[in-house]
């Protein structure tokens, strides 16, 4: 009877998990066909006490090959404490007189009115942009040289008003950052899949378009400001709601941004509790289905050595089952990695994925009763 579960659980979660790997090939890679720029973008940065990482973003942004005239950056302070203005205002040569400066950018004051500075932040940015597409990233970022011009054509050449965009670490090659960039792979592989299934679930707000007006029409986050994350996994199901097949997702190695890993491990239990906090408010049911069947069959994974050892399910039972889920997974973190162009972190994979069942459930466990930090503060479940 055991084995009989075991092998149930293990099943329905190569069907999930192969159905992603089939929707990951759906979605095709999207080539740049050197049209000429025509989107005007407004692109959105909420930073907060970001002095050690602005310099690398100020950089990119400086390095976009787009036109200048068809862009403009809007930083918004979150109450920083260190010296983040000032460091914006020296690298992009700021005067609030000038109309000749080479990049058109401004710094507001985040207007604080719910539990979410983020979504705050994001909402008193689009209030005062220029242009209609909006496009956020954050502070801790590297933008692609090639960026804006992905968007622009995929936009140009699709029917959409939401488009999500590749994110993936940079950083250390230390065991952690190996973890956290096969973690966040595999999260892209998902989001991917999603896609391809026509059943989008995912998507960061790192790299993440929109457009203004639908923005509007969906009335921004009203109805989750009282949860601190999730600007972009709740802006996607009000998306959907509104027009589900003007939602998309721009598969382009010219677009794929690049972010910091987190340098401890209190600092990662931290950031998984504050992505499991808006996963659970998901209303959409293939995440809470595929969130559900994850979580069993890592927890399974974790149940099977007690079991074998006391003798309830045999050693081959147990071999077959573990080949059958580290196979599947390790296809579609394959298949990410490829287009990621960061196939030498396979090698740590044996690795990652005696750790991940463990940290998994002891994330979700935790995440039932723990509040997290974020940025220096504290937020509830």
């Amino acid at each position: 009877m055991i084995s009989f579960i075991l092998a149930a659980i293990f099943i329905i979660y190569l069907i999930f998990t192969g159905t992603l790997v089939f929707g990951f090939d759906k979605v095709e890679d999207f080539k740049l066909k050197d049209l000429k720029p025509k989107t005007k973008f407004s692109i959105i940065i909420p930073f907060r006490n970001e002095a050690n990482n602005l310099p690398q973003i100020l950089n990119s942004i400086t390095n976009l090959n787009y036109p200048k005239d068809l862009f403009e950056v809007i930083f918004v302070d979150d109450d920083s404490k260190d010296n983040s203005v000032e460091i914006i205002k020296s690298k992009l040569d700021f005067d609030k007189l000038s109309r000749t400066k080479k990049i058109q950018f401004q710094i507001l004051k985040n207007n604080r009115v719910s539990n979410s500075p983020k979504k705050d932040a994001i909402s008193t940015a689009i209030k005062i942009a220029k242009h209609e597409w909006i496009v956020t990233t954050d502070a801790d970022c590297v933008l692609p040289k090639y960026w804006l011009d992905s968007f622009d054509e995929h936009i140009q050449t699709t029917d959409t008003n939401c488009v999500a965009a590749p994110v993936t670490y940079n950083g250390r090659n230390s065991f952690l950052n190996r973890f956290q960039t096969l973690d966040i792979l595999s999260l892209q592989g998902a989001t991917i899949g999603g896609f391809g299934l026509k059943l989008p679930f995912l998507c960061n707000g790192a790299n993440f378009a929109y457009n203004k007006s639908a923005f509007i029409e969906i009335n921004g986050f009203e109805g989750n400001t009282n949860i601190a994350s999730g600007d972009d996994i709740f802006l996607l199901e009000k998306f959907k709601k509104l027009d589900h097949k003007k939602v998309s997702y721009l598969k382009s190695n010219k677009a794929i941004l690049s972010t910091k890993p987190v340098s401890s491990f209190s600092e990662l239990i931290q950031q998984r509790l504050r992505w499991a906090s808006k996963t659970s408010h998901n209303p959409n049911w293939f995440s809470k289905a595929l969130g559900l069947i994850i979580f069993l069959g890592n927890l399974v994974c974790i149940a099977i050595l007690p079991l074998l050892l006391f003798e309830f399910i045999k050693p081959k039972i147990v071999i077959a089952l573990l080949v059958i889920k580290f196979s599947i997974d390790f296809l579609l973190l394959f298949k990410t990695s490829r287009f990621f162009k960061q196939e030498s972190l396979l090698f740590s994979y044996l690795g990652s994925c005696l750790m991940y069942p463990f940290f998994c459930v002891y994330i979700v466990i935790l995440s039932l009763f723990k509040s997290y930090q974020w940025k220096g503060r504290t937020f509830k479940k």
